[in-house]
């Protein structure tokens, strides 16, 4: 068999076999190859018209108060500067605008990265050509790179859509901004249509794709089961609360708020130096306690639940510390959401998990009993919180800070051998849960249900090949919950036992013991705290 020589429908001569020449299949491949790549370019030459026609009937408007106002416009969002302003307002709005603007951040990170760093030097494509164009509206200094695609749209579309994920009520506004941005670009000609609208494109498929590493949070509470019977508290009547003035920022203190707002409740003061759990019993049994509640953050909300569910008396949560996991959680975010709640004498049951901590294996010696809210952890992941508290508060916002957070700690960590239930492992850090939390992976976010009567299990397993290398891969990538370096499971009980000694354990934020065996288990009665009804939550979304 001889080869042949032929070209190509570019006009390139390339060998192929005798046999393969003679066949009707590959002629049949080589015609249907050669009327693609035509269809393609006829395609592209439509577009091209398209394009040429749009951009000649903007020429043709006539002179208008928004010609110098569209280039201010498009000058604006250089470097994406309008969008970074336009973060700093959203930050300083409620909860939702703020993840919005954070969220929007990270998604110009994205499509500026594919569009100016990747699609452009891939895709060279002339900008429009200035006699389309009146000179009046030419910018000053117009883009040389390619045009294709527009990096502006893609950064509006990124940050609009972001923004919409998040607060609807702030999309209103943004999105019509970031549509005006990206049609400046061909009002201004440095632009062609087709540009924009791939730059659009791009924009929200980055704002859609930051949601592997920032979930959106589509509830502002979790569920759980309504109580019957809770007391109503008119005015606080019956209601003991305690109020832990040293939880949360430098001058916030609820205390003469509450002391006004709930004139018949017996409001104190946590002393320094006193212990919580005990100066909140002793209030609670002067006569017609009905109820207790605490101002503080989360460990002060932990400790006052173990009274409560002691005293088997429903629980009043001022949310007063820095982060308030938990009041989130419950749907409790402010002072007067608490106060309507204990008037209305509206609650749930939430469940409590439960910790004995044993100082030796066998557990012979008496253990310390811990109750915890939101989480327990040991081994890197309680400095992991620490960090991303700290750099949270400062910097970043939650989700950068907790990423960067858990890759220092994991290059710092070193392995530890566990028990889990029998099964021997060697973990880096093992996170245990009061109830299931979203999304998969080692950040947790939030719990859509607070009464599911399981705990949920995560850890980094230090035994796999390259674990370390594979962990900080899969965070950087969003694949951690898909990697098997990293278990998730939900179980009724946990039996930890340390086979290279003592380690100290974290509960809700705070070091709270330290031990060789550890018990985790879900309390037997979870504890009624107030909370409005959930017919309220529609109204609650509209201030989204």
């Amino acid at each position: 068999m001889t080869n042949r020589a032929t070209p190509d429908h570019y006009g390139r001569a390339v060998a192929l076999p005798a046999r393969e020449l003679a066949s009707d299949i590959s002629r049949g491949v080589g015609r249907r190859v050669r009327d693609g790549a035509r269809g393609s370019k006829r395609r592209l030459a439509d577009v091209n018209d398209q394009d040429c026609r749009i951009t000649t009937a903007i020429g043709h408007l006539p002179y208008s108060a928004a010609d110098p106002g569209l280039a201010a416009l498009s000058r604006s969002a250089d470097h994406s500067k309008l969008w970074f302003a336009v973060a700093a307002t959203l930050a300083a709005g409620t909860r939702h605008t703020r993840r919005g603007g954070l969220r929007g951040v990270l998604a110009i990170a994205g499509a500026s990265l594919l569009a100016n760093g990747v699609l452009k030097p891939l895709v060279p494509r002339r900008r429009p050509a200035a006699e389309l164009l009146p000179t009046y509206r030419s910018l000053d200094d117009p883009p040389t790179s390619s045009s294709f695609p527009s990096g502006h749209a893609a950064s509006a579309a990124a940050f609009a859509t972001a923004v919409a994920m998040e607060s609807p009520k702030a999309a209103a506004w943004v999105v019509p901004l970031a549509a005006t941005v990206a049609y400046s670009r061909v009002h201004v000609g440095v632009h062609w249509t087709s540009d924009v609208a791939a730059g659009v494109a791009l924009g929200a498929g980055a704002a859609l794709a930051t949601k592997r590493w920032l979930p959106v949070r589509d509830i502002d509470e979790a569920a759980a089961r309504p109580v019957a019977g809770a007391p109503a508290l008119p005015e606080g009547e019956g209601l003991v609360l305690l109020v832990n003035s040293r939880s949360g920022r430098a001058g916030v203190d609820p205390y003469d708020e509450l002391i006004t707002a709930l004139p018949r409740a017996r409001v104190l003061r946590l002393e320094d130096g006193a212990d919580l759990a005990e100066t909140l019993i002793d209030a609670a049994r002067e006569p017609g306690t009905r109820a207790v509640g605490i101002a503080g953050g989360d460990g002060s909300v932990a400790a006052a639940a173990r009274v409560a569910e002691d005293l088997d008396l429903p629980l009043a949560l001022v949310p007063a510390g820095t982060l308030n996991h938990f009041g989130r959680d419950v749907g409790v975010y402010d002072t007067q959401e608490a106060i309507d709640a204990t008037g209305a004498g509206e609650a749930v049951a939430v469940d409590l998990g439960e910790l004995r901590i044993h100082a030796d294996i066998e557990g012979r010696q008496e253990p310390q009993r811990v109750v915890f809210v939101n989480t327990s952890a040991f081994g890197g992941y309680p400095e992991m919180v620490r960090l991303r508290e700290k750099w949270q508060q400062r910097w970043w916002g939650k989700w950068p800070s907790a990423i960067a957070a858990l890759l220092v700690t994991l290059a710092r960590s070193r392995p530890i051998r566990v028990r889990l239930n029998g099964v021997e492992r060697s973990v880096w850090m093992l996170f245990v849960g009061n109830g299931p939390y979203v999304p998969t992976g080692m950040v947790p976010s939030y719990r859509p249900r607070l009464d599911t009567g399981v705990l949920e299990v995560r850890y980094l397993r230090a035994d796999r090949p390259l674990a370390r290398a594979r962990a900080f891969v899969a965070l950087a990538t969003g694949v951690l919950g898909h990697n098997r370096i990293y278990q998730e499971s939900a179980m009724r009980s946990l039996d930890i036992e340390l086979l290279d000694g003592p380690v100290d354990v974290a509960a809700d934020g705070e070091v709270v013991g330290r031990g060789r065996r550890l018990r985790y288990r879900v309390a037997d009665h979870p504890v009624p705290i107030y909370r409005r009804d959930e017919s309220l939550w529609p109204q609650r979304a509209t201030a989204r």
